[in-house]
C-alpha cells in the first residue's frame, strides 16, 4: 500500500479525532493537510506503526492549535458552539466504545471544558480505544500520567454530560413539537416541552444577532423564541424549518425568506428538551448551505 493509500485509509478516523479535539471541521481539515505534509516527508524505516504515527501527528498538531483557539475564544462574541457537521458517519473512530458514535453538542461542550491534555487522553483512550501505551507516546507522557489525565477527564465528562441520549425518533418528535409550538405561537404548548431548567445557547460569532449569554429557564427560553417569531411576523418574513441530521442527531435547518439563517438542535431528557443549541454564525454553516443550495447572509442584520 502506497503512502497516499495508507493515509487515506486512516483519514476518517484522524479527521474524527481532529474534529473532536477542535470542535471545528474547517480547523480539522487544516490539521489533516499539515499531517499529510509531515507524513509524506517522514522516514518510513523509523516508523513501526503507520496508524500510531499518524494519530500522534494529528494529536500534537491539535494540541498546538488549541493554544491559539483558546485565545480566540476569549474574544469570541457571545457563546461559542462547535461547527455542526452534516456527515458525522465520515468521522467515525471505528471503535466499539460507549462514546464512539457520540458527536452531540452536549459531549463536545463537555470536552471544551477540559484541559487540552485531558481532552486528548480521554478521546484517544475512551473514544478511539487506543491503549494507554500508545496514548502515552502520543502525548509524550508516562502511562501513569495519561491514566490520571483520562480518569479526571472521564469524571468531568460524566458530571457535565447530565442529559441522557434518547432514540433518534424521540429526539425528532420533540423537535417537531418545538416547530409546531413556534408555528402556533402558543406559549403553553412550547413551555410544555421544555424542562424548567432548560438552557438555550445561540452562537452568532459577531456575524449574526444572537443572545450574548445563555438563556436559562423555561419561561425565558419560551419568551425568547416566541419573541423572535413575532419579530419575523411583524416584518413579513417567511420562516421554514427543515429536518436534517447533523452531528449524528436530528436537527433543524432554519431559513428566513429563503436564506439559511441557522441550524438548531437540542439535548433531550425524558420527554422534554433540556438544552437548545442554535448556530447562526455563517462561518460555521457553509457546508449546509452548499449541500441544500441556499445562500448565506454575510452581514449582521440591523435590529428591528
Amino acid at each position: 500500500m502506497g503512502d497516499a493509500d495508507l493515509f487515506e485509509a486512516q483519514r476518517g478516523r484522524l479527521l474524527g479525532l481532529a474534529y473532536r479535539m477542535l470542535g471545528s471541521r474547517a480547523d480539522a481539515e487544516d490539521v489533516m493537510q499539515d499531517a499529510w505534509l509531515r507524513w509524506s516527508a517522514a522516514d518510513r524505516i523509523a516508523i513501526d506503526s503507520a496508524e500510531a504515527y499518524l494519530v500522534t501527528i494529528v494529536t500534537r498538531l491539535c494540541l498546538d492549535r488549541l493554544k491559539s483557539a483558546r485565545a480566540k475564544r476569549e474574544i469570541y462574541v457571545g457563546p461559542w458552539l462547535p461547527e455542526p457537521i452534516p456527515d458525522a458517519e465520515a468521522l467515525s473512530p471505528h471503535a466499539a466504545t460507549e462514546l464512539a458514535d457520540d458527536l452531540s453538542f452536549a459531549l463536545l461542550l463537555a470536552l471544551e471544558r477540559l484541559s487540552p491534555l485531558e481532552r486528548a487522553a480521554f478521546l484517544l483512550h475512551d473514544v478511539f480505544d487506543a491503549p494507554f501505551a500508545e496514548v502515552a507516546a502520543a502525548l509524550d507522557r508516562s502511562e501513569a500520567a495519561v491514566r490520571q489525565l483520562a480518569a479526571r477527564a472521564r469524571k468531568a465528562v460524566r458530571d457535565q454530560r447530565a442529559v441522557r441520549r434518547v432514540s433518534p425518533d424521540a429526539h425528532a418528535r420533540l423537535l417537531n413539537a418545538f416547530t409546531a409550538a413556534l408555528a402556533s405561537r402558543d406559549p403553553g404548548q412550547l413551555k410544555a416541552i421544555l424542562r424548567e431548567d432548560v438552557v438555550a445557547i445561540t452562537d452568532g460569532g459577531g456575524r449574526k444577532v444572537a443572545a450574548l449569554n445563555p438563556i436559562r429557564g423555561a419561561d425565558r427560553v419560551m419568551r425568547f423564541f416566541l419573541g423572535l417569531r413575532k419579530k419575523l411576523d411583524a416584518r413579513g418574513l417567511s420562516y421554514a424549518a427543515t429536518p436534517m441530521m447533523f452531528n449524528g442527531a436530528p436537527g433543524l435547518l432554519i431559513a428566513i425568506d429563503g436564506v439559511l439563517d441557522q441550524v438548531l438542535t437540542c439535548s433531550v431528557e425524558g420527554a422534554q428538551i433540556a438544552a437548545i443549541y442554535s448556530v447562526r454564525n455563517p462561518d460555521k454553516l457553509t457546508a449546509f448551505a452548499n449541500r441544500i443550495g441556499l445562500s448565506l447572509e454575510q452581514r449582521v442584520p440591523t435590529p428591528s
